[in-house]
């Protein structure tokens, strides 16, 4: 009877088609690496130093900054090596707080999380690309309604929908080519990254003098530096990424903490010498308030010629963003039809590919409404906030998964307990308190989000996660009779 029970369990867990663990530590790095540098290196040093007004002190704000999202790596790694599971943050809330914590934060990271900047840099790479072709391309159609444009069909919402298309069937197709694409876009963008760093010191036409002055600590505690914070916390965001694939990495005990700590250290390096570049390149009021600061510093190092090259060259580096983010992204909505609370279609995984096709096919299709509405960029001003308030929920839930659960395996335990996680939290409510300060409309907006979610939580739980959970075990029962009729025929 045991063997019985024992062909049963072996069986039925072999045709339950499950996330196979293919990346190893190397590709997590690079995934943690291509998912943090974006377009925010190359377009916020200039509003921030418009802020702050001193290289110093703004070399000091990527610096806290990095710390900020190191502190944040090294507790999220804690986590990500108790349950290396699919999902990152919607796990981990699920376990410290329960599932609807873990369902709101599942909801931010659908609309906000990733959908809305997978839209935003299939833009930003689309507008780059364009630029540095040697044509132009001038047409726009639009749709409209009472004077506003719903739908905008022009060269770069063809781009960005195409591009967003390409990635998503890649990785549809299998993690194993999607890796390995991340991989070589990833190493392209980082080594024109270094050589961009390189050249510029060694060969460019800057002045040693711009970096020279006094630091001035007591700027730190001003409301310039923690405006300034929070352009930087978006240009650190997507350090906690591999913590979303956590059901596909190997060695997940070792690999999730390590990735997550080396991926964010070596951004945080290159983040500081590409900054001390622009401010090499540029003096002060040169690059106070220009958007475009890292093409505006190529070109004052090596002349007007640079401009198209520099384009081609942070389009690529974009791409490598939006294809690690497309990677991440449908594994939180899979982790939420798994629980039952969301649609059950996309909890499944394709039996071919291994992969949560119906959850990429979903996150591509928001992505491309948002591309050809340019509502992108109303949802990443109101609710962008919403971003730090879970990630300090989660770090807060590692916390209480301490003093509640103790007996927990850990394999990994967090550098620098209790002083790193209260640093992150601290940074992070300071982040959300001036945000609220400056814009109290984002504050109204992203309860108005976070309550929507909520009341979409209830109907799962009420209709949706039950019929969910009725199916899914009685499909369960019905494959366990089948299975026990079979191994009764064959003895």
């Amino acid at each position: 009877m045991t063997k019985l029970i024992k062909e049963i369990i072996l069986k039925n867990h072999l045709n339950n088609h499950n996330l196979t663990r293919e990346i190893g530590l190397f590709s997590a790095i690079i995934i943690v690496v291509a998912n943090i540098i974006g377009t925010g290196i190359f377009t916020t040093s200039g509003f921030i130093m418009e802020e702050l007004g001193s290289p110093q002190t703004m070399l000091l704000c990527w610096l806290v900054g990095g710390l900020f999202a190191l502190s944040g790596a090294l507790c999220y790694g804690e986590l990500g090596a108790m349950f290396p599971k699919a999902g990152g943050e919607y796990i981990f809330l699920r376990e410290s707080y329960g599932k609807g914590m873990a369902f709101l934060s599942g909801w931010i990271s659908l609309i906000v999380g990733f959908s809305a900047p997978i839209a935003a840099a299939a833009i930003a790479f689309a507008t780059y690309l364009l630029r540095a072709l040697p044509v132009s391309f001038s047409f726009k159609t639009a749709v409209s309604l009472g004077g506003i444009d719903i739908i905008i069909i022009s060269p770069v919402t063809i781009l960005a929908a195409a591009i967003i298309i390409i990635l998503s069937l890649v990785h549809y197709h299998s993690l194993l080519l999607g890796t390995r694409i991340q991989n070589g876009l990833t190493i392209f963008k980082t080594t024109l990254i270094c050589v961009f760093i390189i050249a510029g010191f060694c060969f460019g036409s800057g002045s040693a003098a711009n970096l020279s002055g006094e630091l001035n600590l007591g700027s730190i505690f001003s409301d310039s530096f923690a405006v300034s914070l929070i352009y930087i916390s978006f240009a650190y965001s997507g350090w906690n990424v591999v913590a979303y694939l956590g059901g596909e990495i190997k060695d997940p005990g070792r690999n999730i903490p390590l990735s997550l700590f080396a991926g964010t250290f070596l951004v945080l390096g290159l983040y500081l010498l590409l900054n001390m570049v622009y401010i090499y390149a540029l003096p002060v009021k040169e690059m106070s308030g220009v958007l475009e600061v890292g093409k505006t510093a190529a070109v004052s190092l090596f002349g007007n010629n640079i401009s198209r090259y520099f384009a081609a060259a942070i389009a690529i580096g974009i791409l490598s963003a939006v294809s690690a983010m497309i990677m991440t992204g449908p594994r939180v909505y899979y982790a939420m039809s798994k629980d039952g609370v969301f649609f059950k279609l996309f909890g499944k995984i394709d039996s071919i590919h291994k992969t949560p096709a119906y959850s990429i096919f979903l996150q591509a299709t928001l992505a491309i409404i948002m591309v050809v509405t340019s509502a992108f960029d109303k949802l990443l001003l109101y609710i962008g906030f919403t971003l730090a308030v879970f990630a300090m929920l989660t770090v807060a839930g590692m916390i209480a998964l301490r003093i509640k659960k103790p007996s927990l395996e850990r394999r990994y335990k967090t550098f620098g307990y209790p002083f790193t996680p209260f640093f992150f939290i601290l940074g992070n409510l300071w982040i959300i308190f001036f945000s609220i300060k400056e814009k109290p409309v984002v504050s109204l907006f992203g309860l108005g989000t976070i309550g929507l979610g909520g009341l979409i939580y209830l109907y799962f739980k009420k209709s949706g996660g039950t019929i969910h959970t009725g199916i899914h075990v009685g499909r369960n029962r019905m494959k366990i009779i089948a299975i026990c009729r079979e191994v009764i025929e064959k003895n």
